[in-house]
């Protein structure tokens, strides 16, 4: 995909009602997403910014370059396509059905259908070279696995 790539110019979908995330279409993405969240991160961190009145840092906000499992966010930090806002940003995450979970450390799911047909989210964070994980609607992050997916659920 082109570094301009939106929304329109990604098909993503293994079902015909475009719900589902195949594994190779959401690693495909991850450029892109990358992109958007860097956006996203950005905004995130001048509005906290602001809120101090410049004076200060907000408690939790960006601590560091790395989240607390030691991923490095600032290694996902790229070179956002200019024109794009944060509101066009989140619009393109929203559109394609990607699930943003915690903007700041860059948490998304890629809803997807398992082969024996069970609805399972692809985990991705930033700061992770790859998309390795799935786990269950129901067990979020920490029930998370890696991926390849086991043949039966």
């Amino acid at each position: 995909m082109a570094d301009g790539a939106g929304a329109d110019d990604f098909s993503a979908f293994d079902d015909e009602e475009g719900r589902y995330w195949t594994v190779e279409a959401a690693r495909a993405y991850l450029p892109r997403l990358r992109q958007l969240l860097t956006i996203l991160r950005r905004a995130e961190s001048i509005a906290a910014h602001a809120r101090t009145n410049g004076h200060g840092k907000v408690p939790g906000l960006f601590r560091s370059d790395q989240d607390e499992a030691g991923g490095d966010l600032a290694a996902d930090e790229v070179e956002p396509p200019p024109g794009i806002d944060p509101e066009a940003a989140l619009a393109e995450i929203e559109d394609l059905g990607i699930v943003l979970r915690d903007p700041a450390r860059g948490l998304v799911d890629f809803p997807a259908l398992h082969p024996s047909g069970v609805e399972v989210l692809l985990c991705w964070r930033a700061g992770e070279e790859d998309l390795g994980w799935w786990h269950l609607p129901e067990d979020g992050f920490a029930g998370r696995r890696r991926l390849p997916w086991p043949r039966e659920l």
